[in-house]
Formats: structure tokens, C-alpha cells, sequence
């Protein structure tokens, strides 16, 4: 910790930006992309870049809150708050989200946390408001990876003694940019109609996100996290700096190397942190539709005036991100201790 208020007042010094006020919304369970874009969070507030406000889920399964937590604790940030999902979707375990339970010979924890099941953690729309409603104006940027149902309800919330202000208002006056990882805006495979997972399963919720979301919102379609696939050797070789590693077991849990895992999700956390920084390009201002089936359709505004954009990446920009996002998922945390 002492660390990094070094490295948050070297900055203030030497003026650097603030830190990004990040909350991250996430499955995590369903996929290893979620933990890689996790790894890469904490490096950044390790960094400086990143203030971590909240991990909100979506995944309604008790063990994905603990793993989470668990992760924040192997990264030393385990006072950062955890919101779930009541009656939300994909119920069934994760691959890997029983690494939270995982205990050493000894009998203590392989990766030590202290919530032991989602059932002990906060409703999300609740923590979320208690969250934005503490925040300066304008100030909070949001990557969603997982459903659309924790930000949806968050629209439909309403004034209570934590805000006076509806969902609608209180995230149009708090939230500057909605980084999401949902829907396909290229070909993906020769599909020109390729029904992203994120959106499918809560189709409704996406639906009126994309509709009635108040700021900025930033699409980071299926079709950039497989051109920037996240090279397996990482895995395999550089998170050996302790005997067990939550991002290396996880992967293999969830899929074993050699495989290249499309980094969906951490596409959407780079471009939250860094949107400035040319990492990708952006479509015209327009609007997305959500069709019934899950289909995601981009349409241009005729003023320039839409409220949405997609990002787009070409063959250099591909190099670039997967570099950054190896980069700062494989960094140690502040502390960490060669073995």
C-alpha cells in the first residue's frame, strides 16, 4: 500500500491524470477473459491509472463473489467492494471459480479471502448506487463484461436513502463512459450475424440498455477479442513467480494451453482505462438496436449526434493491445516476491 500512495503522489507531482474511477461489471466464471481483464485492473491501480470502485457480478453463482475476492486479496486490494446479481443468469458453477475453495495441505486457503459466498455480499444495484451517489460529477467510467442485468435495473432503480435521484439521473450525472464487451459489428467466421454471448443471455436487459443508457456508451464487439487472442506462453511461463497463480490455474481450468484465448473482455477494460491512447479506432456516432433474437445492428446518426460507437482495431493497433494486455496482466502485484 505504501507503494502505491508513492506512486499516486509522484503523479499528483509531477501532474499526471487522476486515476480512471473504474467499476467493473463481470460474469466471472463463465470465461478466463474476465480474470485477465481482473489481472489487468489491479496492475493499473498498482500503476496509479486505476481507481477500483467496485467489482459488481452478473453470474448468479456463490462462488464467483469469493473468487473474486480472492483474486483482490493475491493482488493486495481487498477492501475493494463486491456487488451481486439476485435471480440473474448462468446459475451453474464456473470452471474455475472453485479456486476460491481450493485450501492448502494445511487446511488454509490457497488463495485467502474473506467472503465465503456471494449469499454474504451486497444486492449490486444497491452497492452501485451507494457507489455512484459518493463520486464527483462526471467522474465514473463502467466496463461491463458480463449481462446487461445488474445496469439495467441500476436505469430502473429508484430514489431511496442512499440517492434521491433515480437510476437514470443518478448515472447521467455520475458516469462519463460505458465501456461494454457485447455484440458483433463485423463478420465473425464468414457470420455476418453472430449473436454475442453477453447479449443473449439477458436479451430483454440489453435491450433496454442500448435504448434508454444516458452517456457515452462504447461497444466492443466479439470480433476484436478474437483478432487480439491472448498467447497461451504468457500462461504458461511468466506467471511463475509464485507456486500458485489465480490467472494461470484459472486458464487451465477453464481451458488447458496451448490455446489462445480471445481477449473479449480485457479489450473492454483497455479501452475504459485508456481511450485516448490509440489503441483502437472508433465507428461514427450512431446507435446500436439489440433485435429479439440478440442480434446487434449499428446505425449511424444522420446529425453525428447518436450516443453510441463500436471500436475498431487494424492489423497494428491488434499488436498493440494484445502486447498491453499481456503486459499488465502478467505484472506481480506490488510486494509479490520471486520464489
Amino acid at each position: 500500500m505504501k507503494q502505491v500512495v508513492s506512486i499516486l503522489l509522484l503523479g499528483l507531482t509531477l501532474g499526471w491524470a487522476e486515476p480512471v474511477r473504474l467499476i467493473f461489471d463481470t460474469d466471472m466464471g463463465n470465461d478466463v477473459d474476465d480474470m485477465i481483464a481482473l489481472s489487468m485492473i489491479h496492475t493499473l491501480v498498482d500503476r496509479g491509472a486505476v481507481e477500483l470502485l467496485a467489482v459488481t457480478i452478473t453470474k448468479d453463482h456463490p462462488q464467483a463473489a469469493s473468487f473474486v475476492d480472492a483474486v483482490n486479496t493475491f493482488y493486495g486490494h481487498s477492501e475493494v467492494p463486491i456487488g451481486v446479481v439476485r435471480h440473474g443468469a448462468t446459475p451453474e458453477p464456473g470452471k474455475f471459480n472453485l479456486l476460491a475453495d481450493e485450501r492448502n495441505a494445511d487446511g488454509t486457503w490457497r488463495y485467502p479471502h474473506k467472503l465465503k459466498s456471494g449469499a454474504d455480499a451486497p444486492e449490486a444495484v444497491r452497492l452501485l448506487r451507494q457507489i455512484l451517489a459518493r463520486q464527483p460529477d462526471g467522474s465514473v467510467v463502467i466496463a461491463q463484461t458480463g449481462f446487461f442485468t445488474n445496469l439495467k435495473r441500476l436505469l430502473e432503480s429508484k430514489p431511496d436513502e442512499v440517492s434521491p435521484l433515480d437510476g437514470r439521473t443518478l448515472i447521467a450525472q455520475k458516469v462519463k463512459l460505458l465501456s461494454i464487451m457485447a455484440g458483433a459489428f463485423q463478420t465473425v467466421f464468414d457470420d455476418t450475424r453472430h449473436l454475442e454471448y453477453n447479449v443473449v443471455n439477458d436479451i430483454p436487459a440489453a435491450q433496454l440498455l442500448a435504448v434508454h443508457w444516458p452517456t457515452p456508451l462504447v461497444w466492443s464487439g466479439f470480433e476484436l477479442g478474437v483478432k487480439a487472442a491472448y498467447p497461451h506462453q504468457a500462461i504458461e511461463h511468466d506467471l511463475n513467480y509464485v507456486p500458485h497463480h489465480p490467472l494461470k490455474e484459472a486458464y487451465y481450468l477453464y481451458e488447458p494451453p496451448p490455446h489462445d484465448r480471445p481477449t473479449w473482455d480485457p479489450v473492454a477494460v483497455l479501452y475504459a482505462v485508456f481511450p485516448d491512447r490509440d489503441y483502437f479506432g472508433l465507428s461514427p456516432a450512431g446507435n446500436v438496436i439489440v433485435e429479439d433474437n440478440g442480434a446487434t445492428w449499428f446505425r449511424p446518426a444522420a446529425n453525428g449526434q447518436g450516443r453510441h460507437r463500436f471500436l475498431t482495431l487494424n492489423s497494428a493497433q491488434t499488436a498493440r493491445v494484445r502486447e498491453a494486455i499481456v503486459q499488465l496482466s502478467i505484472q506481480p502485484p506490488c510486494g509479490a516476491k520471486s520464489p
